[in-house]
């Protein structure tokens, strides 16, 4: 009687690299959405519009940075509340505009 110690050949292999699957999970980011996308990418100081999801605007906001780990994105208000720093999850977030210059 043999004993098949190849229990993990019928693993399901990566797309991009035919490695085993799931080894990318530390690249992979957490954080999901065109707008967390969008953040990732965003330059610091720009001026944006927040759509939260529920209806409220955040508006006339300066973009500080983004948190890959935990999803957070921080602004500031200089216009309503000058000093303050707003912290929202990016996945929260349903649109953002983009002040013209």
């Amino acid at each position: 009687m043999s004993i098949n110690r190849n229990v993990n050949n019928n693993r399901k292999k990566c797309f991009s690299c035919d490695e085993k699957e799931n080894h990318h999970e530390k690249d992979h980011h957490r954080c999901k959405g065109c707008v967390c996308n969008q953040l990732r990418r965003l330059q610091t100081q720009t001026e944006v519009d927040l759509f939260l999801f529920g209806g409220q605007i955040i508006e006339d906001v300066i973009f500080i940075s983004f948190d890959q780990k935990n999803c957070c994105a921080f602004f500031n208000d200089p216009e309503t509340e000058p000093g303050s720093t707003i912290i929202v999850d990016c996945q929260d977030i349903q649109a953002i505009r983009i002040e013209a210059d």
